[in-house]
């Protein structure tokens, strides 16, 4: 099939591009001793997260059981949930994914350690755990120092865990100018207190685990850290543009859409909407968007319905006609994704493979 051949709206993905950051990625976290488990909520793919196996990474992170489930078929000697598992339903489902796999969950509260250990214990598995931490996001994770070891030494007193280690996610770093890598200066000195608490209290940390895509390649600076969970790398977006992290060239990722009115001057309305992009807001101090118009770049997309996008093209300097069509690259794919059924990977002009979102909509 021809890329002209595919109705719209549709996420494409340009395959020598997402290859080239599957091998860079590899490439880096080999090059640095880095251990790579990438999370795979951004492309929810078995059939990729197979690929990032295959370019040495040694398992696959995943947010909730569900994605857990379907990540299997990806065949990973490892699986990494770094979310907590609550309640007795999720925990039955994942002592199932534990038979088939090696299971390592993140968490940050003996409450939840607990639950784990009895789903543990009466299935007859031993299940990896990693402390979550906070670093500065303030979204999950206990405070470093005290609280953090007394919730290390509390998961090593239950029975069917075993205690891996710590978790952190530096998602309050959001570029490599100055204030990012002031930011990751004061993200190192942490990492080091933390690993000198846990020296004294004489409590062993095989794994530190971090990392996201705008810090992705600042990872080897952090000593201590020894493995890197990042997501968004494999198709990038127009939020990891803005970072700094990547460049345009780097997106692998589009929506493909048709211009289906040109009725207001200085105005075109696409066949996609909320149901179609993310409703995230570009990030930086530029002008509020929802994606980067790739033939246009001076056109803005400004708002959405449901099924209707709305892009000022006032700028282009040029006419849209009815039924022409544009890719835009999405402010944040990983959300984009979620509302596809189905990718169109292609390679050229032409459609090369297609594969189902197998993990969409896995919510619990």
């Amino acid at each position: 099939m021809q890329v002209t051949g595919i109705d719209t709206p549709a996420l494409l993905v340009d395959l020598d591009v997402m290859e080239a950051n599957l091998r860079r990625v590899a490439q880096y976290a080999q090059a640095h001793g880095l251990r790579l488990r990438p999370h795979t909520k951004t492309h929810k793919s078995p059939r990729i997260g197979r690929r990032q196996l295959d370019l040495g990474a040694a398992g696959l992170t995943v947010a909730k059981v569900g994605e857990a489930e379907v990540m299997l078929d990806a065949g990973a000697p490892d699986m990494l949930v770094a979310y907590p598992v609550i309640g007795r339903a999720k925990l039955e489902r994942l002592m199932a994914v534990a038979r088939r796999t090696r299971v390592t969950v993140s968490l940050d509260s003996l409450a939840a350690a607990q639950q784990l250990s009895e789903a543990a214990h009466a299935a007859g598995i031993e299940a990896g755990v990693l402390a979550e931490t906070d670093v500065g996001l303030g979204r999950v994770g206990v405070t470093p120092g005290e609280e953090l070891l007394a919730l290390a030494r509390g998961i090593r007193q239950l029975p069917g865990l075993c205690f891996e280690g710590i978790a952190f996610y530096p998602g309050h770093i959001k570029n490599g100018g100055p204030e990012g890598k002031a930011a990751l200066a004061v993200l190192g000195s942490l990492i080091q207190s933390i690993l000198g608490d846990f020296r004294r209290a004489g409590i062993p940390v095989r794994i530190v685990s971090g990392g996201s895509t705008p810090s992705l390649y600042h990872s080897h600076e952090l000593a201590g850290l020894n493995e890197i969970r990042p997501g968004t790398y494999v198709f990038n977006d127009w939020n990891t543009v803005a970072s700094g992290a990547c460049t345009p060239d780097d997106c692998a990722a589009a929506i493909l859409v048709t211009v289906v009115s040109t009725a207001r001057p200085g105005q075109i309305i696409v066949d996609g909407g909320s149901k179609t992009f993310s409703s995230d807001r570009a990030a930086g101090p530029a002008e509020a968007t929802f994606g980067r118009v790739v033939e246009a770049p001076d056109a803005v997309f400004h708002k959405m319905n449901e099924e209707h996008g709305y892009i000022d093209v006032r700028q282009c300097g040029r006419k849209f006609e009815i039924g022409e069509r544009l890719r835009i690259i999405p402010n944040h794919i990983c959300v984009a994704v979620n509302l596809h059924e189905r990718v169109y990977g292609i390679r050229g002009g032409e459609v090369e493979e297609v594969w189902e979102v197998a993990g969409r909509g896995k919510l619990q």
